[in-house]
């Protein structure tokens, strides 16, 4: 839980009065672009960094004074590589269970399942300094999650990890979720936001939105999509005039996106209104907006909302 929380460096404001919960069992997504705060946040939720101003709990303790016990219910997979280089990928997993009070035959067993899961069993007596970048991420994940924490904190771990075991991480992710463990995520994926449970949009430093992901693609369209295209010609203007129509978009003669409340209620009644109209439907369906458009539709709005140009710095006074 965060309340107010902000963090500034000198004169430089890293963190701008955030505020958010994360329920337990669930995945919050943190999402933003580099520069953005997104592991300011993380450090100060684990401890590393001390907020400016707010309040901060993690499992009903302020981070910077953990008891050792709530500590071993944490994992950290940090956005650096921290691990020791001359350690094999073995030793590191296996040092890392050690320090957590992990019995050896357990360790053995717990070190196997998670090289395996990110995929590198096959070079596990290869010293971690020899890894490949994205190898080296991929430690840090079997290391933050050797333990069986209850919650865990990941701070880019998809980066630099080709797409197929991208999924395979976010199927793990899910496991470890339905299993009631809680999970923050950070991530410059904007599409990794769709693996969420919610989404806590940053930019600036600032939290400009915080949803599930599909309140977030409504919050950013003003609805759902329903994209149509009718087999000639047609001026979609009467459609305007229907209650359950909240904007139109047409793209051309043959093709419009109206926008409307509820699109599986919506859709069969603005067919309907096409026919009714003179118009004939070749194919209509609801349209999902991807990530990067929503995403970058609420930048836009926040930094309008604060007078900011397209860098983030403030706008000319008129």
């Amino acid at each position: 839980m965060m309340d107010g929380v902000s963090k500034r460096f000198g004169d430089d404001t890293a963190v701008d009065t955030i505020s958010l919960t994360v329920p337990k069992g669930t995945i919050l997504g943190v999402i933003g672009p580099s520069g953005a705060g997104k592991t300011t946040t993380i450090r100060m939720l684990t401890g590393a960094l001390r907020p400016s101003e707010g309040t901060v709990r993690v499992l009903g303790e302020n981070p910077v004074d953990f008891r050792r016990q709530t500590r071993e219910q944490i994992g950290y997979m940090p956005q650096l590589f921290t691990l020791y280089q001359d350690l094999t990928a073995r030793e590191n997993v296996d040092f890392v269970a050690s320090l957590f009070g992990i019995l050896w035959r357990t360790r053995y067993r717990r070190t196997r399942e998670v090289l395996q899961l990110v995929d590198l069993w096959e070079v596990r007596g290869r010293r971690a300094g020899a890894l490949s970048g994205g190898m080296q991420r991929r430690l840090e994940l079997a290391c933050a999650l050797v333990h069986n924490p209850a919650l865990l904190f990941l701070d880019e771990p998809t980066a630099g990890i080709d797409p197929l075991l991208r999924a395979r991480i976010w199927e793990e992710l899910h496991r470890l979720r339905d299993e009631g463990r809680t999970l923050l995520v950070t991530t410059q994926y904007v599409n990794e936001a769709e693996e969420c449970d919610a989404v806590a949009l940053i930019s600036g430093g600032r939290l400009i939105a915080l949803a599930p992901p599909d309140e977030l693609r409504r919050e950013a369209i003003g609805g759902d999509v329903i994209e149509v295209e009718t087999a000639a010609a047609f001026d979609p203007a009467s459609l305007a005039r229907s209650p359950l129509v909240r904007s139109l978009d047409q793209q051309d003669s043959r093709h419009v996106r109206v926008v409307v409340d509820d699109a599986a209620t919506a859709l069969p009644e603005v067919v309907e209104a096409i026919r009714e109209a003179g118009g004939e439907v070749a194919s209509a369906s609801e349209a999902r907006p991807s990530f990067d458009a929503v995403f970058a539709s609420l930048v836009e709005r926040d930094r309008a909302l604060h007078g900011e140009d397209a860098d983030g710095g403030a706008g000319e006074s008129a």
